[in-house]
């Protein structure tokens, strides 16, 4: 455990599961005749099922919010921070991820207790969302400013959903950001969510940047986290866990238990 991810954990090789929200107000899909309880009611589901499975630590996220924005709206902000405090696990770490809106995550983080975001945080990309562009400097001089700096950010360096404008080796993307940007971890992801990044991308990434820590940040499943776990530090995983591995469903307990049995065999060498 003498990594910053497992002293933030407290154990190696650490399993952090997504505590997705439904469509928060404002956004196309969401339910004005559940409101903000059925919000809470279905994370308090959620939670309940992935913190019972034995996950490591929890990542709250709109993934319910399609089509995403790059700017978080005051009312989604209001609602995640309540439900998080409401929820939030006391007996090990959370964080927060916004889609797509960095500064959002902090704030909420900060608020909450969170002790750490997610955030796709440097480049340019031709996105679902749009031209999108990032800003390292902003984000970071602001968790300054706002009293946030214990609070860690993890970076994506290969975003869902989007295309770099110019293109560069993950590796080569990985090192720049842990030099340049001070990235506290690297994510590695597919092309999608719930889609497997290629295992040599996450090697990749793991060689160039040496102790920090790379964790796989999409696709993870039972029948795969095993190779993962022997490149990456950690893994983030969210679909796999669904009823019927679908992202929009909600946790599915048993699926939660198989997956970590196989990480603990991992751990313990079998």
């Amino acid at each position: 455990m003498g990594s910053t991810l497992g002293v933030l954990f407290g154990i190696d090789k650490p399993v952090i599961a997504m505590a997705h929200f439904p469509p928060l107000p404002g956004t196309p899909l969401y339910d004005e005749a559940g409101g903000v309880r059925a919000i809470r009611d279905r994370v308090a589901h959620d939670v309940e099922l992935l913190l019972g499975g034995g996950v490591d630590g929890l990542l709250f996220c709109n993934e319910g919010d399609r089509p995403y924005a790059l700017h978080a709206g005051f009312e989604a902000v209001a609602v995640m921070t309540r439900v998080i405090t409401e929820q939030a696990p006391t007996d090990r770490p959370f964080g927060v991820d916004f889609l797509w809106d960095g500064k959002a995550a902090l704030a909420m983080a900060l608020a909450t207790g969170a002790r750490f975001v997610r955030e796709v945080v440097t480049g340019v990309y031709d996105s679902d969302m749009g031209l999108w562009n990032t800003d390292p400097g902003g984000l970071l001089r602001y968790r300054r400013y706002i009293g946030a700096a214990p609070i860690q950010v993890f970076f994506n360096v290969t975003p869902e959903f989007a295309a770099s404008l110019a293109p560069r080796p993950v590796g080569v993307v990985a090192k720049s950001v842990a030099v340049s940007a001070l990235a506290d971890a690297i994510l590695v992801s597919g092309r999608m969510a719930g889609a497997e990044p290629d295992l040599s991308a996450v090697r990749e990434a793991k060689a160039a940047v040496g102790d920090l820590p790379v964790l796989v940040n999409t696709g993870v499943r039972v029948d795969n986290v095993e190779q993962f776990l022997q490149v990456a530090d950690g893994v983030i995983v969210g679909s796999s866990l669904k009823v019927d591995g679908s992202t929009w469903n909600p946790v599915d307990e048993a699926r939660v238990r198989a997956l970590m049995d196989a990480v603990r065999k991992v751990r313990h060498g079998g």
